[in-house]
């Protein structure tokens, strides 16, 4: 191809977006669709799969319409990291995704602690093994032949993986699944659980080449039959990548749904009674680590609030240099996960003053002392203390915020290269591939 272009597939929280991109980086084309909120009832968090394709049919319709589709070269997929999903052989979900915050494993992540090394991102009930092991012991599992993650159905689908024995999952995603990494393998521990370990995916490195368009696919969407498909990554780690971060000390917070924090490390920290986890992260051609772990705090508890628009209107009005002295800890429900590991802990919002913009600014201040709270957390365990900061998601526009956050972490808080997690996914694409090799 004289042109090649490399596409992004995001699937986040609340929508799916879709970027191309060409050699040079430069965005030449990108669309977005919403999704809707997951179901929740108490700590069961779940969403239908198929919502997700019908979203990244649309994101790829809309897409191919304004770039030219022959050009197409490569497209990689990231999801949300520990959102799990059963498949039967063909490849169709049996019932709804628990999603990564779903919490309801409790007893499950307490048999996990118990036999599971500390270094393993598999803890917790929010964890994607827990999950399998809830599915598990509930029966769910009988007539399963796939547990994957959210990236690796999207990703097997738009290659017509199915029917096979093993669908093929990445290094991130597969973490909090309990796949070592610095082993390559899937630990012998996990065989103690009674888990139906062929449901297991294979696992390579993000950015491996997995397979290409289905024929199916390549026709519906115009584009070319060899176009190839490369094992994606979580959306937080497709986000870190869009930034430009690349140093050890250069750390990125994701403002979105969730807050999300990663700095880079020369060395992994675990740390799962905080919710601390490493993932791999190839940087200046050196393995690196992105060292944090993600909080249930974020933009989700300020929607329970107030609309989009009340929040832009009261934005021009906060006072970010004035603290309001509220001590609130923001939470959508009961549950944390980070730097608190605590599946009942409740939110802290009261007392609610009657201005609402104090009250926006106070759980603005409260989210802003969780990532304060979360970074000098990771410093304590051995990670940097960040050099800088940049900032992604819907948050890192209010510059209010910024400047809250600013005071109390007391670094460099720098913009982003970009924001969007589908932007990292085009470079993982655009990136050089590796050859298919998966994990023994």
């Amino acid at each position: 191809m004289r042109h090649p272009i490399f596409i992004g597939i995001d699937l986040g929280t609340s929508g799916c977006r879709a970027i191309a991109i060409d050699k040079q980086h430069i965005i030449v084309g990108e669309t977005s669709v919403t999704l809707p909120d997951p179901q929740r009832n108490g700590t069961h968090v779940e969403q239908d799969p198929l919502l997700w394709w019908n979203a990244v049919c649309d994101c790829l319709n809309s897409l191919t319409a304004i770039i030219d589709p022959q050009q197409v070269s490569t497209i990689a997929v990231d999801g949300t990291s520990a959102t799990l999903l059963l498949t039967d052989g063909n490849g169709t979900p049996l019932g709804s995704a628990l999603m990564y915050n779903d919490a309801r494993a409790t007893t499950q992540a307490a048999s996990i602690a118990r036999i599971a090394p500390t270094n393993t991102a598999a803890q917790g009930p929010s964890s994607a093994l827990a999950k399998l092991l809830w599915l598990t012991e509930n029966g769910m599992t009988a007539t399963a032949k796939h547990a994957c993650h959210q990236a690796d159905w999207i990703a097997a689908t738009l290659n017509g993986h199915f029917p096979t024995a093993a669908i093929i999952s990445d290094y991130n995603n597969a973490l909090k699944l309990g796949f070592d990494v610095q082993q390559n393998i899937w630990p012998d521990w996990l065989s103690t659980l009674k888990l139906p370990m062929s449901l297991l995916p294979n696992v390579v490195a993000p950015g491996t080449v997995i397979g290409t368009l289905s024929k199916k696919i390549a026709k519906q969407f115009t584009l070319p039959e060899n176009t190839r498909i490369v094992a994606g990554t979580t959306d937080s780690t497709a986000s870190f990548l869009a930034t430009g971060a690349s140093n050890i000390g250069e750390a990125v917070t994701a403002l979105g749904s969730t807050l999300v924090i990663k700095v880079i490390s020369e060395q992994p920290v675990f740390a799962p009674e905080y919710g601390v986890y490493s993932q791999p992260l190839i940087s200046n051609g050196q393995m690196r680590w992105l060292v944090g772990g993600a909080s249930n705090s974020g933009g989700s508890v300020l929607k329970q609030y107030f609309t989009l628009e009340q929040l832009a209107k009261m934005t021009p009005q906060l006072q970010p240099d004035i603290p309001t002295g509220l001590d609130y800890y923001p939470l959508p429900a009961r549950g944390e996960r980070f730097p608190v590991n605590d599946p009942q802990l409740a939110a802290r919002l009261e007392p609610r003053p009657v201005d609402d913009v104090v009250f926006f600014q106070g759980m603005l201040e409260g989210i802003a002392h969780i990532e304060a709270k979360a970074y000098r957390l990771l410093a304590d365990l051995g990670a940097p203390y960040p050099l800088s900061v940049r900032t992604t998601g819907g948050g890192a526009q209010n510059a209010a915020w910024t400047t809250l956050r600013k005071n109390l972490l007391n670094t460099d808080i720098q913009p982003a290269q970009h924001t969007e997690a589908a932007f990292g996914a085009a470079l993982l694409a655009a990136a050089k591939t590796n050859e298919k090799k998966s994990s023994p």
